[in-house]
């Protein structure tokens, strides 16, 4: 299943996911991932998961076959790490540069670069935190096809983002959030209201209309 979070910036959504992923810890509530409670059973939830955030820092000095065989590593991945890692390299369109360092790539490389360490444990619950920002129209696309793939197979996509075509698209559900409180929640169409999810996003967040510049006149 697809979750979409949506709504404008400093609206509570990188707080909220950073909470989800054991990164922040909440001020109220429970999280559970695949059943796990994260605050009783930390370890086991976190085994379920794989992480896409801004600001998680990457080695510099390694290629990105060394850094998915160094996680496989720290994962005690079987070796069949190998097959994803290469399908997930050539999706991504990782594989074109292999001999290149992870220090030399741009910011659109290196969120394709978290994808496929989010995605090569195979876990059950992915986290997104704006998966397309950065991203080129031809990537966006093999993107969203392997994560429809997951979510096929049983996975469950957590994400935020600004791309409303994509989550009125993908999303089952979606909460709107603004100044830190939840707006509104359920299944996107009911959300939607009969209208676009952009058009209703922009009712309820409440966007102001721009004064004149004079000084463009």
């Amino acid at each position: 299943m697809f979750y979409g979070i949506v709504g404008p910036n400093g609206a509570g959504k990188t707080t909220t996911l950073t909470a989800v992923c054991g990164l922040r810890e909440p001020t109220s509530g429970t999280i559970r991932i695949a059943g796990h409670d994260l605050r009783t059973a930390r370890d086991a939830a976190l085994t379920q998961l794989g992480i896409m955030m801004d600001g998680l820092s990457l080695p510099e000095r390694l290629t990105a076959t060394e850094l998915l065989r160094y996680s496989a590593g720290l994962r005690g991945l079987d070796d069949g790490w190998q097959t994803r890692a290469g399908d997930l390299l050539e999706i991504l369109g990782l594989d074109a540069v292999p001999r290149t360092l992870i220090v030399e790539y741009s910011t659109g490389m290196r969120k394709k670069m978290n994808l496929a360490l989010a995605m090569l444990h195979r876990p059950r619950v992915l986290v997104l935190d704006e998966p397309f920002e950065a991203i080129d129209p031809v990537s966006a696309r093999s993107i969203e096809q392997v994560l429809k793939q997951y979510v096929d197979a049983g996975g469950t996509v957590l994400l935020s983002s600004h791309i409303m075509d994509f989550v009125e698209r993908n999303c089952r559900r979606v909460a709107v959030v603004a100044g830190g409180r939840v707006l509104v929640e359920g299944p996107v169409e009911e959300v939607a209201a009969g209208s676009t999810l952009n058009e209703r996003f922009v009712a309820l967040v409440g966007a102001d209309p721009v004064r004149p510049l004079e000084w463009l006149a």
